[in-house]
């Protein structure tokens, strides 16, 4: 079988930052901005970049105020405070959903296992949607009350992934993965009664 060759690293420099041109041919997605630390002259030149070569732009992690400020430079940016993304999505994929074209390249589901987990699920779930996937949200199931989970088995099921947010003790997505035979990703948080030390305990049910 014949590989394709990679195509020539491409990047811009622009001083705080090199954007990655080619990420979305490597990957599938182009680069996600880690707007936490960065400046907003820094974020707005990576922005400037991404967006004129096309991009559909996310960045993670935004507090309000560097919003605020990118929101007077790209008016079509929209911000989720709960999740701390920006997004600019690009010109293609806005004409494609706004006339019903776009097709969704899979269907996600994101479980919390209680409403304190809503900031990181939220997180996810802006990301997924990002990547063009359909996504099911489904809240505070954990494990102190399991008929809560089980009346959602049918919408888990019909997913091609699972993303489980949970804190303390972390075990809600090993009682979701014997429900469902697809990939099951769990994603820790440090919220939570007990001894969850900042989310190590999660982590470490997960692991």
């Amino acid at each position: 079988m014949a590989s394709v060759p990679l195509a020539p690293p491409v990047f811009v420099d622009v001083g705080e930052a090199k954007v990655d041109l080619g990420r979305a041919h490597r990957c599938g997605f182009p680069e996600v901005v880690f707007a936490e630390g960065k400046s907003v002259a820094a974020l707005e030149k990576i922005f400037d970049v991404l967006v004129a070569h096309g991009a559909d732009v996310l960045a993670t992690r935004m507090s309000p105020e560097q919003a605020e400020a990118l929101g007077r430079r790209f008016s079509s940016g929209q911000y989720h405070p709960i999740a701390r993304t920006f997004r600019v999505a690009a010109a293609t994929n806005t004409a494609a959903v706004a006339a019903g074209e776009a097709k969704p390249s899979g269907r996600v589901a994101i479980v919390t296992a209680g409403t304190s987990d809503l900031p990181v699920a939220e997180e996810a779930r802006q990301t997924a949607l990002w990547t063009g996937a359909a996504v099911d949200f489904i809240e505070d199931v954990g494990v102190a009350g399991p008929h809560r989970l089980t009346a959602n088995l049918p919408r888990l099921r019909e997913a091609d992934a699972v993303v489980v947010v949970a804190g303390m003790e972390g075990a809600l997505p090993s009682v979701v993965g014997g429900h469902v035979d697809c990939p099951v990703i769990g994603v820790p948080t440090s919220v939570g009664y007990g001894a969850s030390f900042g989310g190590l305990a999660a982590l470490l049910g997960m692991l």
